[in-house]
């Protein structure tokens, strides 16, 4: 299977199943020296995790990592760093309905003409269990880029008809969906009770705002920022949109209102007066908050009685079985915070060729 590894310096490769003994990741690429351990990087798997609330799947997993390599005396050692989490809590049985059948909305009509098998527990893959990689991965990412100066913060922008209208930083680890504004979580927590009433599930959206980025980050050409961005947040699983900035809302504005007008700031740099275009600029970062905004569906696996086809060729009819989220969303906040995060150290890390002053302050004479 091609396509587990992402990054040019700053190297991810995710590895394991949903149902199989656990799922990893080895980074390649971060600089010796960071400090790291399974303690900082724990919190970023914490909020991942299912059984948080009502509104996440049952399924009982601690999702502790354990570091197996890249790491001594408590820093990198600028070697792979190998990271795995163990599954505790299969229920494949759950799936032995569903072994040949196509779920409606998942990967495994996909699958089965690909390669003509798939791993029919929980998806393989394909399952959102294998983000606990990514998000692990996106920890150190993460830690490298707070010591830049770099934050990369995401948050649920909305879910279902449910949108945020304040926002209070603060809010987003006091409720379950990790909205910034407590009445619209409040509200969304109703409508997906809703949902759960009627054996149905929501989607929504996350967004997420990088604040510290410098100017003069990203490719201009295929690795544009903003294109490895969206490739990178488009590999999470439901994942169905990326906006940059205003997005798809500047195709309904003029040029006179989409324009950042650039101005000087008080210690003489350059600094823009709006930010329609999301802190990038000709695939290139411009110094202003990077936002990104991402659409999830809603989740594919609902308890009410859907129409399928199976591996024979039949039309049956399915219900789904087993522990699943009525709404992803909660849960793949720090899923994008931790994409964003993998795509920014590795485009700073790539950009330090890009002068040859900066190669001659390492190894100039």
């Amino acid at each position: 299977m091609a396509g587990s590894t992402f990054g040019t310096v700053f190297k991810v490769t995710t590895w394991g199943e949903s149902h199989g003994k656990g799922v990893g990741v080895v980074v390649d690429g971060c600089p010796a020296g960071l400090a790291l351990s399974e303690e900082l990087i724990q919190p970023f798997l914490d909020r991942r995790k299912p059984g948080q609330s009502r509104f996440t799947t049952k399924r009982s997993e601690s999702d502790s990592v354990q570091i197996l390599s890249g790491v001594f005396d408590g820093k990198t050692t600028g070697t792979p760093i190998s990271m795995i989490v163990y599954n505790q809590d299969q229920h494949s049985k759950d799936y032995s309905n569903i072994a040949e059948l196509y779920r409606p909305g998942h990967a495994d009509y996909g699958f089965d003409i690909k390669y003509g098998f798939r791993d029919y527990r929980g998806g393989g893959r394909s399952s959102g269990r294998e983000t606990i990689a990514r998000v692990a991965a996106g920890a150190v990412a993460s830690l490298l880029l707070r010591e830049l100066g770099v934050t990369v913060t995401a948050y649920t922008r909305s879910i279902g008809p449910v949108e945020t209208e304040t926002f209070d930083e603060a809010e987003i680890q006091n409720n379950k969906l990790y909205m910034p504004d407590a009445q619209a979580a409040e509200k969304a927590a109703a409508y997906l009770e809703q949902c759960m009433s009627e054996k149905d599930s929501s989607g929504g959206v996350v967004e997420c705002i990088v604040s510290g980025m410098p100017a003069g980050v990203g490719e201009p050409v295929f690795d544009k920022l903003d294109a490895r961005l969206g490739q990178a947040i488009f590999s999470i699983g439901a994942v169905k949109g990326v906006e940059i900035g205003d997005g798809f809302a500047a195709a309904a504005a003029r040029g006179s209102e989409n324009n950042d007008a650039f101005a000087l700031a008080e210690n003489g740099t350059v600094t823009k007066q709006t930010n329609h275009a999301g802190g990038i600029l000709g695939g290139i970062s411009d110094g202003s908050a990077i936002v990104i905004r991402t659409a999830f569906k809603p989740t594919p696996s609902i308890a009410s009685l859907q129409k399928t086809v199976n591996r024979q060729g039949e039309e049956v009819d399915l219900e789904i079985h087993g522990r699943h989220d009525p709404v992803i969303v909660p849960r793949a906040v720090v899923v994008v915070e931790a994409m964003t995060a993998i795509v920014l150290a590795d485009a700073l890390l790539t950009g330090m060729s890009s002068r040859l002053e900066n190669v001659k302050k390492i190894w100039g004479n």
